[in-house]
């Protein structure tokens, strides 16, 4: 859905009209500071429930192929949906945490199209009477390169509406078959639909990781987008007018890196093709994750015709009989609250607090490190958690959610690099080694490995004294003015300690004896 009233106003002809205009300039003369891209999503979230949305059949994602279908989700003739109370509630709080308007009244639609892995020959949707209405969600637009200003950005949203989900269809090249699993057909999916108010592919996948935190937080939807828990489908066009500009459809990303990735390619194809005086065609299109290129699935010139109509065998929705006042009661801290909260407690600025919160599990173990002991300190804690243990996390390619590390571990190599027990480099070795002695403690470790920092004034005074001695010409340089001299002698005390000593310390007293003797 993109608006469908607005794109009417804009037509393939406008399109084709103002194009012809271009053509009767230089090529030279296309300013694509002139073009504006828009895009609007359409986010697609699998309801957290036990059993579908008109069976009883179980939604377990990694179940056995075809063990989670009931008759009724494999179109067996006289079978009758069955609404399930609890993905309605769930799409209720969704909506109200959203700020939607809630619809007293909403209905059903049966929207017809043929997918092999959809038996009924349609999707139980609500088209016309969703559930809710006129929401909107506030999320942050953070660059990763530093030297641009984070900003804030509010997308509306027209609708979020109940429906079907689809099944799979697998695809082995070997036999050249198609085979269905049907597991997932009828699982409850909430549709949120976005008005086309986004820019580029940044401020898309901000809305989506956004979207995500608040899903993790009230737990209508995993989120677990390598699962299919969301999948995005995102809509772009460019227009150099106020109007809307013909629009092509990324259908079912599956990660915020591909929802980035694939809506800034599009963008950037559809102004070159306006470049090279070529029409942008409204079509659907496909990511490829290999070549990270958009590719052609199928054109829209002809609109398709769902045959829409009202579902005869379910009465509509009436919210009347749920308790939407003690759905609200249920609604958790929000991350809007949680960003400025950690932000106004520790003092940290919105990209290292939305560093922080974009990960889940490492923004519990924050608060339980710091909770433990309140005069740790709260940037060593934030880098050591989103720096240091990331990294090692991510070289064993374990996900934070499914690591086995606690935060009490993370705590005491916080504890050892406050009491300066350990410098960096060493709490970096630890924190490998945890991952594999994990019946280890973070000192046991140092201990055993000898990989306490040398901090005694008397041994630092004696390192910076026996490197002057072994190197008189860098005493010399540095004396005559080439001050590189000085860590130069720095590096190779660090090099015959094995990287234990005190750096800051010996940079002040080789600076004190370089000058003074």
């Amino acid at each position: 859905m993109y608006v469908r009233k607005l794109l009417m106003k804009h037509t393939l002809q406008q399109v084709l009209n103002r194009h012809k205009l271009s053509r009767n300039k230089s090529m030279k003369t296309f300013d694509k500071n002139k073009w504006k891209s828009v895009v609007g999503l359409e986010i697609h979230a699998q309801i957290s429930s036990e059993s579908k949305l008109f069976s009883a059949a179980g939604t377990k994602f990694d179940a056995v192929v075809n063990s989670q279908v009931a008759l009724f989700d494999a179109a067996i003739p006289g079978t009758l949906p069955s609404i399930n109370e609890k993905c309605v509630e769930a799409a209720i709080l969704t909506a109200l945490v959203l700020g939607c308007n809630i619809n007293t009244v909403s209905s059903f639609d049966r929207k017809h199209y043929f997918y092999a892995d959809m038996p009924a020959g349609y999707q139980i949707t609500q088209q016309f009477h969703p559930l809710a209405e006129n929401g909107q969600l506030t999320f942050h637009v953070i660059d990763d390169n530093i030297n641009k200003v984070p900003y804030s950005k509010t997308s509306l949203i027209k609708q979020v509406q109940l429906e079907q989900d689809s099944g799979r269809t697998i695809h082995d090249d070997s036999t050249k078959t198609s085979l269905i699993d049907l597991n997932r057909a009828g699982t409850g999916l909430m549709e949120l639909v976005f008005e086309p108010d986004l820019c580029n592919g940044l401020e898309a996948s901000a809305l989506v990781r956004e979207l995500l935190l608040i899903f993790e937080r009230i737990k209508t939807c995993s989120g677990r987008m390598e699962e299919g828990a969301l999948r995005v489908d995102a809509n772009v066009s460019i227009t150099d007018s106020d109007q809307l500009g013909t629009r092509t459809e990324i259908k079912n990303l599956g990660s915020i890196r591909a929802v980035q990735l694939a809506v800034d390619y599009e963008i950037v194809r559809q102004l070159n093709l306006v470049k090279e005086e070529k029409e942008v065609v409204n079509e659907t299109r496909g990511w490829d994750s290999v070549t990270n290129k958009t590719v052609s699935m199928r054109d829209k010139e002809v609109l398709q015709d769902y045959r829409f109509m009202p579902e005869p065998n379910l009465l509509p929705l009436n919210l009347n009989m749920f308790d939407i006042n003690k759905l609200q009661t249920k609604i958790p801290e929000l991350p809007t609250v949680t960003r400025n909260n950690i932000m106004s407690k520790y003092g940290f600025n919105i990209r290292k607090t939305t560093t922080l919160m974009n990960e889940p599990v490492l923004l519990s173990m924050f608060f339980e490190i710091m909770n433990y002991d309140t005069f740790r300190n709260p940037s060593r804690v934030w880098n050591v958690l989103t720096i240091e243990f990331m990294t090692e996390l991510n070289k064993r390619s374990i996900e934070p959610r499914r690591s086995e590390i606690p935060s009490s571990i993370i705590g005491e190599i916080v504890d050892l690099l406050d009491n300066k027990l350990v410098n960096l480099v060493h709490a970096r070795k630890v924190i490998a080694k945890i991952f594999d002695e994990k019946n280890k403690s973070p000192s046991q470790i140092v201990e055993e490995n000898n990989w306490q920092q040398i901090s005694d004034v008397e041994e630092i005074d004696k390192l910076c004294k026996e490197i002057m001695l072994e190197y008189p010409k860098a005493v010399k340089d540095y004396r005559r003015g080439k001050l590189q001299a000085k860590q130069f002698l720095i590096n190779h005390i660090a090099k015959n300690t094995n990287d234990r000593a005190n750096l800051a310390l010996v940079s002040k007293k080789l600076e004190e004896f370089l000058n003074n003797y």
